[in-house]
């Protein structure tokens, strides 16, 4: 009997080790995301370790637009996906297949992030500001993007018809830049990382800001419900990412001046962190930082209005509107 007592507490001492052993051992999570600036906390909080030090095993997925992010999401490819707001990324969450769980990057005036661009040509031929875009040829990545949505709202604000605009959607950033350099486009509109080296060989011409323009909530943290089942990982994948905005925002925005970072002993390690992972030196990601809110708050607000714009023109079904596609317990309201 005695033996029998040993072996079982031998037993329940195996298994509780077991169990503490596994409770020790980190979540795992795929982050769908663009190497892009506009995505700087994440690459913060994957390089600094704060994913690592909240528990987190995190694996980045890099894509080349941002509808794709919200795909990967909904069918499992990735756990989170953080990247500009679509309208298909709208038509998935208003089907209950993706929740907006935080903010990112917002289009700021100040803050350089997407720009439109001309072609040489239609520069020469009278395309000088933004507002001269009606009538002309203007890529995109996709239709109901984050590039479509901007510049509708550029529309709204000039008073000319979004259809008076030919939008051209090439599906990638490389095929919008490539479509600009080689005329068969009149514009473009492209994060600045994107469009800088056309810029820097007279491949295309600076026209101005998305941010300058119009501003608005741009980007966001978002899941499917499955993730959202597991309340232990979002809320430690959150936590390590409004710690990095926190650090991007104090270390990086605090310090910009028309439009640019200097480049110090403060600056730099968080900088080279940037350039690391969006694959531009050091001294291109200094006029490319987005603003991203210090506490990873969402303007509520303005995601209603894009939503209701999409609707209105038809890119984004009806029947659905912010308060369904946020996820309350984790969304700070701007």
């Amino acid at each position: 009997m005695k033996g029998f007592v040993r072996l079982a507490l031998a037993g329940l001492l195996a298994l509780t080790a077991s169990g503490i052993a596994h409770a020790d051992e980190p979540l795992k999570a795929k982050v769908g995301v663009l190497r892009l600036s506009s995505s700087a906390p994440v690459f913060i909080a994957q390089d600094k370790g704060h994913f690592r030090e909240a528990g987190l095993d995190v694996e980045l997925k890099f894509f080349d637009a941002a509808q794709p992010i919200a795909v990967a999401t909904t069918s499992g490819d990735v756990d989170f996906g953080v990247t500009a707001f679509t309208a298909g990324l709208y038509n998935l969450a208003g089907k209950g297949t993706l929740k907006v769980i935080g903010g990112m990057s917002r289009e700021k005036a100040g803050y350089p992030l997407i720009g439109y661009f001309a072609s040489n040509n239609a520069y020469a031929a009278g395309l000088k500001t933004p507002k001269d875009l009606a009538g002309k040829r203007v890529a995109v990545t996709q239709v109901g993007s984050s590039f479509h949505y901007s510049l509708g709202l550029l529309a709204d604000k000039y008073g000319f018809k979004l259809s008076d605009v030919k939008v051209v959607p090439l599906q990638s950033l490389s095929n919008a830049a490539a479509a600009l350099k080689g005329e068969t486009v009149d514009a473009a509109l492209l994060p600045v990382s994107t469009a800088r080296p056309l810029m820097e060989t007279n491949g295309a011409k600076f026209l101005g800001w998305v941010g300058d323009e119009t501003p608005w909530q741009l980007g966001a943290v978002f899941a499917s419900p499955k993730t959202l089942s597991n309340k232990p990982l979002v809320t430690k994948l959150l936590a390590a990412l409004v710690k990095a905005d926190r650090e991007y925002h104090d270390v990086i925005l605090a310090v910009m001046k028309d439009g640019k970072v200097p480049i110090n002993e403060k600056t730099k390690p968080l900088l080279d962190i940037i350039a690391k992972y969006t694959n531009l030196p050091v001294e291109q990601v200094v006029g490319n930082c987005a603003y991203i809110d210090p506490d990873g708050k969402l303007d509520v607000k303005n995601v209603a209005n894009q939503i209701g714009w999409l609707q209105e023109q038809g890119f984004v079904d009806k029947g659905f509107d912010a308060d369904a596609i946020i996820a309350k317990d984790y969304v700070k309201p701007d």
